[in-house]
């Protein structure tokens, strides 16, 4: 961890970056810091975003130590207001995940989740093929609006029915494991709160190139369809199912408290909001706060639940929002961005090589550890690269990354819905490789199309 402290203390003429102003040489430093800590782990990877919040108010602010702040203004370079650094942590993307927590455990806690969830699966009938394709779109559309782990720890409990009729039968167990995950991944595409990379990617898409909860959703849904059947073709291929039949019956019992109301009608009346934008001006991140202030309200989350919530995903998230201010406003990433050829670079390489790194770097890091590093550059990279304006611009690079950055599922560690699936013990890790790799092609030859498509009929014009 001594490699960041050397490459602030070097002297700015030995660095590859010529002409690095001293603000922008601790923001190398830092970047360097935070992307070793997000890859090797050596403190949790929540304990990383937050140091590189108090790394940059002390090294970079306006109002940090008093020697890092003195000197002649060309050398120096620009600092940044502790305002707006620490503005991250109420960013209103952080908001929006707060908001998305908020219907997540309020629709466990009064088991909205698995009654929807069992009420969905009842019609499937007991061909397991279809079973199959059912699970997987109902933890793909729980995983939209729900944390993808919480959702996979529901759907794989949901799954010790099937399982248990599949004893003699281990490819199939395999393969309703193996499902699970696959579609947890693939869902959280769907919404702006499925996943942080999307959240991370809202930060980026602000005024001209602002991406509503509805037209977000109109670009993901046919993506994670045509994902899932795909996904769903592999895994019969691979690991047929020789059971002919699944007998089941699931239990469905919707409580009637009033609380339990309460969070029916919020969770419903929150999905139509964000999809009604255009009818009602209020803003996505506005409606996500519309939840936390009922349910704290009447109480369906409590003081004790309250204390309970995923705060480390919102400081993960806060710290890579906070890392990429500090390489847009130091001035950093147009000078990465300007000493790199790719003016040089057919445009379409220039996408298919940051989705390629997206998912190369997801496969064996946290895919939010992946955004935070990647979207900052990428963001000024489509913003200055002319030869991108015909193609969507940084739209559609933003998009490219935040989508690929949900691909890399290829190891037990590259995903907690992969981890949780792995460890019930019916999956060996070459299972998953062969299914993660083969999915993480096909999702960026999938992706690389729509984009296309999308761009060739004006979507990206009308956003």
């Amino acid at each position: 961890m001594g490699f960041p402290i050397l490459v602030m203390m070097l002297p700015s003429a030995v660095l590859p970056l010529s002409g690095l102003t001293w603000t922008e040489q601790r923001v190398l430093a830092i970047f360097l810091f935070a992307a070793l800590c997000w890859v090797f782990e050596p403190i949790p990877i929540y304990a990383t975003s937050i140091c590189v919040l108090v790394l940059e108010l002390l090294l970079i602010s306006t109002h940090g130590l008093i020697w890092f702040r003195q000197g002649p203004t060309a050398q120096l370079g620009t600092l940044i207001k502790y305002q707006a650094l620490m503005s991250t942590l109420a960013s209103p993307v952080i908001l929006l995940f707060l908001g998305g927590f908020f219907l997540a455990m309020a629709a466990t806690k009064y088991r909205l989740d698995q009654n929807l969830a069992n009420m969905m699966l009842r019609p499937l009938g007991q061909k397991p093929h279809i079973v199959m394709l059912g699970c997987m779109l109902i933890t793909a559309v729980f995983s939209m609006f729900m944390s993808n782990t919480a959702t996979t720890a529901m759907m794989l409990s949901l799954m010790v029915p099937i399982l248990s009729r599949l004893d003699d039968d281990p490819k199939g167990k395999v393969a309703f494991c193996l499902c699970i995950p696959l579609a947890a991944n693939i869902g959280g595409v769907g919404t702006p709160i499925g996943t942080p990379p999307n959240a991370i990617a809202l930060k980026y898409l602000v005024g001209p190139h602002t991406i509503s909860f509805g037209k977000w959703m109109l670009f993901s849904i046919p993506y994670v369809l045509a994902m899932l059947l795909i996904g769903w073709f592999l895994l019969r291929w691979l690991y047929p199912v020789k059971t002919e039949k699944i007998s089941l019956e699931f239990e469905v019992q919707f409580l009637q408290t009033s609380k339990a109301w309460i969070v029916y009608l919020t969770f419903a009346g929150t999905i139509l909001l964000w999809l009604t934008e255009a009818l009602h001006g209020i803003n996505t991140y506005i409606v996500a706060l519309l939840p936390v202030g009922l349910f704290l309200a009447t109480e369906v989350i409590t003081k004790e639940e309250l204390k309970r919530l995923n705060w480390d995903v919102l400081w993960l998230v806060a710290g890579g929002i906070a890392l990429g201010m500090a390489l847009e406003q130091s001035g950093l990433a147009q000078r990465v961005i300007a000493a790199i050829p790719f003016g040089s670079l057919s445009p379409y390489w220039v996408i298919l090589l940051a989705a390629l790194l997206a998912t190369s770097m997801a496969t064996f890091m946290s895919n939010t550890a992946t955004a935070n590093l990647l979207l900052p550059i990428v963001a000024i990279l489509g913003t200055n690269t002319q030869s991108l304006a015909p193609l969507g611009g940084m739209k559609m690079l933003i998009l490219c990354v935040a989508f690929s950055s949900s691909l890399g599922m290829a190891l037990p560690i590259s995903t907690p819905p992969n981890a949780l699936a792995h460890a019930m013990g019916f999956i060996e890790t070459r299972d998953m490789i062969k299914v993660g790799l083969f999915m993480g092609v096909i999702g960026l030859i999938l992706l690389m199309t729509m984009l296309w498509v999308l761009n060739t009929i004006g979507f990206f014009a009308q956003i």
